[in-house]
């Protein structure tokens, strides 16, 4: 009984110590656990910063001109934006507007389909459902405000709004979140062009297929 006192008065003065001084004013610097002299240039480094002095260039400057040929984070060798092209990184017109249709850097091919189909599975499907109805598994969980691409309003939206909404996401942030960092330009581009054809399969009529197709159909 005698050592559960002992361990127990300890236990409380050790609480004491840590935490009955938070906030308090000290004297005395605070213990350096990683002292100058045992730890030389850990803590304290050698290092220029951003506008300041140095005895070591003849200009007493720390900052220092660019090389030649140096152009900002962005640009191109010869100084174009690298992201000049406004409808493939941005879904805009030069006069700000939505582009409508996929840009012309976009090569429409079954193989964009088939990343977009594969991006979407992975990052759209879960809230907007596998045929883009709004019927996704989170909505098992309450959340019932997901829009259906059929719907009229947005299957008259523009492209690049569309890129734009899955480039931005749609405030407020719990409705949906940027996908910007999850998905470069081209697989945006491959998202949007899967959901047309999603749109297009809802709609579409045996008008739509091909005569070469359509005996694989059981059409005549």
């Amino acid at each position: 009984m005698r050592t559960v006192y002992l361990v127990t008065a300890f236990v409380v003065l050790l609480a004491v110590s840590i935490l009955g001084f938070r906030g308090g004013r000290f004297t005395q610097p605070p213990i350096d656990v990683f002292p100058e002299w045992l730890f030389p240039g850990m803590k304290h480094q050698e290092k220029y910063k951003p506008q300041g002095p140095s005895a070591f260039f003849a200009d007493g400057r720390a900052d220092r001109m660019p090389p030649p040929g140096t152009v900002p984070s962005g640009f191109g060798p010869a100084g174009q934006a690298l992201r000049s092209d406004g409808a493939l990184y941005f879904g805009r017109n030069p006069d700000g507007t939505f582009i409508r249709g996929l840009p012309a850097a976009i090569v429409v091919n079954a193989a964009l389909l088939d990343r977009g189909r594969d991006r979407y599975t992975i990052y759209c499907q879960p809230c907007h459902g596998a045929v883009g109805d709004g019927n996704g598994i989170t909505k098992r969980y309450g959340m019932g405000a997901t829009p259906s691409y059929h719907d009229d309003r947005i299957r008259a939206m523009p492209d690049g709004q569309v890129f734009d909404t899955i480039t931005n996401g749609k405030a407020p942030a719990y409705n949906m979140s940027p996908y910007a960092d999850k998905l470069v330009p081209a697989d945006r581009w491959a998202v949007v062009a899967y959901v047309r054809a999603l749109q297009r399969a809802r709609t579409g009529t045996v008008a739509d297929v091909p005569p070469a197709h359509r005996q694989d159909l059981g059409l005549k």
